[in-house]
Formats: C-alpha cells, structure tokens, sequence
C-alpha cells in the first residue's frame, strides 16, 4: 500500500464513458487517461494529453476509479507507457478485480504489463506518419486476450494492413480491428474492402465519436 501512497502518475483526466472501441464497445468504463505521448500521429484525437494535467498518487487514482462504481477501467493516453509508474497502477487495478485494459501505440516494450491486462496495441500505417515506430518484438508478448489494432487514414493504408495481416498471420495471435480515421475514409467502403479480401479481422467504428462527436472524452 506505502508504493500506492509514494507512487505518482501524471493524469490529464479521468471519466466514465461508454468504451468506444474494441470487442468491449458499449461498456461502462471509467478511462484513466495518462499526460505524455513520444509519438505525433498525424489523426491523433487526444493532441491536449501531450502535456500539462495533475500529479496524482496512484492511491489517489484509485480512490477516483472506485467511485464510479463500475467493473471496467482503460489505461489509456497518449502513450501510457511512457510513464514507468503506468506498471504499478495497472497491476494495482488488477489487484483490485477490476477487468482493466490497456490502450497503447505498439512503440514502447509490453514485457512488464501484468499478464492479467487485456492490451488493446496499435501497429502504425505509413498514413499516419509514425509506422517506423512500431515495435515488433511486442507482438510476442500478445495473447489471445490482447487485440491488435489499425488505423486506417486511406485505401494504400488498408492494403499495407491487409498484406501484414496475412504475412505475420496476425489472426493467429489475437483478435484483429480495422478503424477508418473518422471522417477520413467511407465506413461503407471499408467494410466492403474487407468483405472482398475476406479479411479475418473486426471493423469498427468508434461508438463515442458517433454519440458525442470528436471529443473522446465524456
């Protein structure tokens, strides 16, 4: 408990929302967002996470989680890996039986996360101006409770996705997500993209965009 006390974090914010993304879209979630991120995406949504926000112990993090009363919490940024305290808040929310999940760029090593995490890892597209940043040896560290995500700025970035896909047979290891960059590229194109090539992948959309408009935050 004396690290929980001792153990500080930089927050640019803490709320409940509905999980937008991944196979635990439509849930009530409380989103733990950490300040900093050493990539600069090019349809990064979360620009005001790349500085300022609180200093909080992890203690005080997790007295503001317990009030929400709800069993699902993402770790989220910017990149939350970026702050080496990141680890102990998440093996602390484990502790604590929450179902916690991890939102992560793919460029900052996963070997420390709490196997009891579900990892939520970004692989970058040459669209969004940071694909030398992906970390490949991460993809070891993924388990079938971990999903895989891209984020797709136009059609070059899909057929770059597609043939990755199939050539690190990324299916194998854990569920797969293609997202359009909203408002980017046609949903209805994607899917049918998708449909076409046969793709062993889940498209989605990010249901807090489609409730609430661009922030992702509410």
């Amino acid at each position: 408990m004396q690290a929980l006390e001792t153990a500080t974090l930089r927050i640019s914010e803490i709320f409940l929302s509905l999980q937008g993304e991944t196979s635990r879209v439509g849930l009530p979630t409380v989103f733990v967002r950490l300040t900093g991120c050493p990539l600069r995406c090019g349809y990064c949504d979360t620009a005001y996470a790349f500085s300022g926000g609180e200093t909080k112990s992890i203690a005080e993090i997790m007295k503001q989680v317990s009030g929400y009363q709800t069993h699902y919490v993402t770790v989220t940024g910017g990149e939350p890996l970026a702050q080496k305290n990141c680890q102990i808040l998440l093996t602390a929310l484990c502790d604590a039986g929450y179902s916690v999940s991890l939102e992560t760029s793919g460029a900052l090593d996963l070997v420390h996360v709490d196997k009891r995490v579900s990892k939520i890892m970004d692989i970058k597209t040459p669209g969004s101006g940071e694909a030398n940043k992906n970390n490949w040896s991460n993809l070891a560290y993924l388990t079938s409770q971990d999903e895989i995500k891209f984020v797709l700025c136009d059609e070059a970035d899909y057929g770059w996705a597609a043939e990755l896909i199939q050539s690190k047979r990324l299916a194998d290891i854990c569920p797969i997500l293609l997202s359009p960059v909203h408002g980017e590229v046609n949903p209805t194109q994607l899917a049918d993209w998708i449909l076409r090539d046969r793709l062993p992948v889940r498209m989605q959309l990010q249901l807090h965009k489609l409730l609430w408009g661009q922030q992702p935050g509410h």
